[in-house]
């Protein structure tokens, strides 16, 4: 009987194909339906923080407590079905304490997994029904409060209990009548015990960064004044203790006050309330601060908890046994993990070549995309091929004048370039659109240079040629587009400059590429072609036009006088593809032609790969 691994011998260790989307639930019930692929999954769900509790009207009355943090439950690797339902349940914040404790938060769950509501925080009051000085247990626990000089305990954390624990015990207080409150328990440590008269912090919170990434993520919680830190994917803090006015400082919120831990702030005095804990954070409710300095009234109510948050991520894994069967499935699918990096590229096409004869319009330049620097990468690996675009060949014959030919496209992975337009040669209309547009041919009247960034990419490949002249005996051609600026308009029987291309120095020093050719000119000179390789129009009576610069893109100067020898557009420059990889990729290009360097400090160490011939480059 056959091996159901496919042939291989080992344990089947489980693959996943889940494209690393990430589901998150921030309020109420909802369902997450798996995708076909997706095995396993990371997670974090996070219970509603407990509130803080409030103190009474008299001014013997002491402080609030901090809320205990809701429950945080985090795994890496969770196993589900695909294209199956789960529901997402969000718990709510528990209310704050007014002149009472607060109130327990409300769990969380994901699939089989819940996290159970922080502890209430609790209160020292003469008022009916208590003292309520004992807090509440829960995810994490809610802090105690101090009563006729009596020691009191904290909630208990990680209740009921789970493994890992889903948090701590809130802090307790001791047999000094302080009248401060204790802070709640948070996720990563238990809330600190009042020994003084200054209100206890709340016990920190856990971060998930090492799961889902680091800081920024849509689904981290921004800092909060009066609250712990929550911005680099911290959740579940402690609420901290409230003090009196006339003695010591409030309890500081753990971390997460709804990421550091998400705390609440205990607060001193009369008119000062605890802080809320940060919406999502799971975080507990600060105590509120006792008063007892005239005019009443004296108390103040706690901090409500922060609500929770559920937060799944479908997992891309496959840990190197594996079922064949699977692997077709996923590859059918376009699922199957890859081998890749980031990398960053400069793709350059051809660049058009010029038209022939007696004020040629000049090639426009070839399409220029880059991501370097600063641009969106690319992810790829293994075999990618290389294309580079050939240049335009330019118009050669008398009059009337064939006009140049357009530039070939440059491709890497998913990025093509668009050659450059053609220059329009003598009588022979408007010019070829492109990466960047063709100048405009001397004609009856002033023809128009083709458009650039044909066709449209984001941000754009090229600019628009120039516009020709035909103003007897004047004969000029528009200048070809640039990667950086349009062409030229032709005057005064002179051709327009190519437009500029752009400077890129991911190659490790700076390089100019893409520039449009200058127009040809009679009886003038012939114009400049555009930084970046563009080619100089042809001048009356002896000077031919040059062609664009081999590997810059650069497109071709535009002919001059049909009755000299050298009436012929130039011909466009080829084009380029440059690729940019951490050092610690494996880089091979082939054929031999193209080259692979590392660069030195302080690229790195970067490997860049140069393409000018079309050939495979390999990434590994």
């Amino acid at each position: 009987m056959g091996s159901p691994n496919g042939g291989i011998v080992g344990v089947i260790n489980p693959t996943s194909f889940g494209k690393c989307t990430v589901t998150t639930a921030t309020s109420g019930s909802t369902t997450l339906t798996t995708q076909p692929g997706t095995r396993l999954v990371a997670y974090a769900v996070v219970a509603g923080g407990g509130g803080g509790g409030g103190t009474a009207g008299s001014p013997s009355d002491g402080s609030g407590s901090g809320g205990g943090a809701g429950g945080l439950r985090i795994c890496s690797s969770f196993s589900v079905c695909g294209a199956a339902p789960y529901p997402l349940v969000v718990g709510g914040g528990g209310a704050a304490g007014s002149f009472g404790e607060g109130a327990k938060g409300t769990d969380s769950s994901f699939s089989t997994i819940t996290s159970t509501g922080g502890g209430k925080g609790s209160t020292q009051t003469n008022a009916p029904g208590g003292p309520y000085t004992t807090g509440g247990p829960g995810g994490s626990g809610g802090g105690a409060a101090t009563f006729a000089c009596t020691p009191f305990s904290g909630g208990t954390g990680n209740t009921p209990p789970v493994s890992p624990p889903q948090g701590n015990p809130g802090g307790d207080t001791s047999s000094s009548n302080n009248r401060a409150g204790a802070g709640g328990g948070g996720a990563g440590s238990a809330g600190a015990n009042v020994t003084s008269n200054a209100g206890g912090a709340g016990g920190s919170g856990t971060s998930v960064a090492p799961i889902f990434g680091t800081s920024p993520q849509p689904f981290y919680q921004a800092d909060s004044p009066g609250r712990g830190p929550t911005s680099t994917g911290i959740f579940a803090g402690g609420g901290g203790g409230g003090t009196r006015t006339d003695l010591s400082p409030f309890g500081a919120g753990g971390p997460g006050g709804g990421g550091n831990g998400g705390g609440g702030t205990g607060t001193p005095g009369p008119g000062s309330v605890g802080i809320a804990a940060t919406v999502n954070s799971g975080g507990g409710g600060g105590g509120g601060g006792a008063g007892n300095i005239p005019p009443p009234p004296y108390g103040n109510a706690g901090g409500a908890g922060g609500s929770g948050i559920v937060i799944v991520k479908e997992l891309n894994k496959a840990s190197g046994v594996w079922n064949l069967k699977s692997q077709f499935s996923a590859r059918k699918q376009g699922t199957w993990p890859e081998v890749g990096y980031n990398l960053d590229y400069l793709v350059v096409a051809g660049g058009g070549g010029g038209g022939g004869c007696s004020g040629g319009g000049a090639g426009g330049a070839g399409g220029y995309r880059t991501s370097f620097p600063g641009g969106t990468k690319i992810f790829a690996g293994g075999s990618i091929p290389v294309t580079i675009g050939a240049g335009g060949a330019g118009g050669t014959t008398p009059n009337p004048a064939p006009s140049g030919t357009p530039g070939s496209d440059s491709i890497f992975s998913t990025i093509t370039s668009t050659g450059g337009g053609r220059g329009a040669g003598y009588a022979q209309g408007n010019a070829g659109s492109g990466g960047s547009g063709g100048g405009g041919g001397a004609q009856g009247s002033p023809s128009s240079g083709g458009a650039g960034n044909t066709p449209p990419v984001s941000p754009s490949q090229g600019n628009n040629g120039g516009t020709s002249q035909f103003s007897g005996p004047q004969y000029a051609g528009g200048g070809g587009g640039g990667a950086s600026a349009v062409g030229g308009n032709a005057s005064g029987g002179i051709g327009g400059t190519g437009g500029a291309g752009s400077a890129n120095s991911i190659s490790g020093c700076s390089v100019t590429y893409a520039g449009g050719g200058g127009g040809g000119s009679q009886p003038g000179s012939g114009a400049a072609g555009g930084t970046g390789g563009g080619g100089t129009g042809g001048s009356f009576p002896s000077g031919a036009a040059t062609n664009g610069t081999v590997n810059t893109g650069g497109g071709g100067g535009g002919g001059t006088d049909d009755n000299t020898p050298n009436n012929s557009g130039g011909t466009g420059g080829s084009g380029v593809v440059i690729v940019r990889a951490p050092g610690s990729a494996g880089f091979a290009a082939a054929p031999g032609t193209n080259t692979v360097t590392t660069l030195p400090a302080p690229a790195g160490g970067c490997k860049v790969a140069t393409f000018t011939v079309s050939g495979t480059l390999t990434v590994s």
